[in-house]
């Protein structure tokens, strides 16, 4: 007589993370695992920590004169304790500053002025285009400018690529090299990398905290950050306004029409 044969019973699983009694008793038996947390109260903790943070830090980037406006919102000694705060930075910064200029260089100059000079601190060098025409460099020489005027404790240098290098290719410029400690620790080979002839100073920025030219707590750093995100969202909400009164004013045409008897 032959053996029985083993009967194996199928066991439904519809969806094996419902919440369901058959569920429960598939996992009370070990049949399916255990359904896994789930991830909602971890998601709305962090929304409340990102909350609570950008709460506390709500005045970063102001400087003194937009402290000062806020003298009827805020509390008087939570204000007064970023108002010595940001006044300690500016005296900071203006010990710090010994520059504040771009420095045009010559090439015998080079040496003790870059790569001498960086042994105290990043030195920036623009390599403009001889030619005229080139206008990502022409771009890049104004926010030089710019930027050695508000950073005034960093050194940026500039002089004509061909009077560098000899033979420099135009195409390659404007090009930036960054020294420190003697050597060259970045370099960027026109814009095109940092958002081209649209390039900022918000850009600027982001390529002095990277080669720690700056702090990314910077007060200047943060300011601009945020004064292009309250930029960005009036866009924004200047945006949404035009939508609604171009929908409203489609919809009263409309109404028009539908009054327009034959």
């Amino acid at each position: 007589m032959a053996a029985p044969t083993e009967q194996r019973i199928a066991v439904p699983i519809d969806d094996p993370n419902a919440d369901t009694e058959w569920n429960d008793i598939l996992r009370k038996h070990g049949v399916i695992p255990e359904k896994p947390p789930s991830p909602t109260p971890m998601i709305e903790e962090a929304i409340l920590e990102g909350r609570r943070i950008a709460h506390e830090n709500r005045l970063e980037g102001k400087d003194l004169d937009e402290l000062d406006e806020l003298e009827d919102d805020e509390d008087d000694a939570f204000l007064e304790q970023y108002r010595q705060k940001r006044m300690r930075e500016l005296d900071a910064l203006t010990k710090k500053a010994k520059h504040g200029t771009v420095y045009p260089l010559s090439k015998p100059d080079y040496s003790r002025e870059v790569t001498e000079a960086s042994n105290e601190g990043p030195v920036l060098v623009n390599l403009t285009s001889p030619m005229g025409s080139n206008v990502e460099s022409r771009v890049l020489s104004e926010l030089w400018k710019q930027a050695a005027k508000e950073y005034g404790d960093v050194k940026f240098c500039e002089i004509r690529a061909d009077k560098a290098i000899e033979g420099y290719p135009d195409r390659n410029c404007p090009t930036i090299l960054v020294y420190k400690n003697g050597d060259i620790i970045k370099q960027v080979v026109t814009l095109v990398q940092m958002g081209g002839v649209k390039v900022g100073m918000l850009e600027i920025d982001d390529l002095l905290v990277e080669i720690g030219a700056v702090g990314e707590k910077d007060m200047r750093v943060l300011k601009r950050k945020r004064d292009a995100e309250d930029a960005k969202e009036e866009a924004l909400m200047s945006g949404n306004k035009g939508i609604k009164s171009g929908n409203l004013r489609h919809n009263m045409v409309a109404d028009d029409d539908d009054l327009d008897w034959d």
